[in-house]
């Protein structure tokens, strides 16, 4: 198990659609009873369940384990301030401000591509 300041030592996220709690537990470095516990306090996480009430987790959720592991672990939140933090206005704000950011960058690279033929 890795230990709460290593979050930048966490391995890769393969290019799977969906993983086990398992799996997620290995690539967020948590155990599952952990995951089981966030699923019932951080609504914005809800994996896919199938027969048997398996869980499956796509690339998002796991993205989310990870913020949610670092404000926990590593910034000292509580679960209520984490629960707070992620559905902030500022949160929403930033995301927004960053895809912003990033259309208009595409556009910039465009146009650096167009002049270069």
């Amino acid at each position: 198990m890795l230990e709460p300041s290593n979050n930048n030592e966490l391995p890769a996220i393969p290019a799977k659609r969906y993983f086990t709690i398992g799996e997620v537990s290995e690539l967020c470095g948590v155990k599952p009873h952990v995951l089981r516990y966030w699923e019932q306090e951080f609504s914005e996480l809800k994996p896919v369940k199938r027969r048997g009430n398996r869980r499956y987790y796509q690339r998002h959720d796991v993205l989310l384990i990870r913020q949610i592991r670092s404000l926990l672990y590593e910034q000292g939140y509580t679960i209520g301030g984490a629960r707070a933090h992620l559905s902030s206005d500022d949160v929403k704000e930033d995301s927004m401000r960053t895809k912003q950011l990033i259309k208009q960058m595409c556009g910039e690279l465009e146009e650096i591509l167009e002049l270069l033929k």
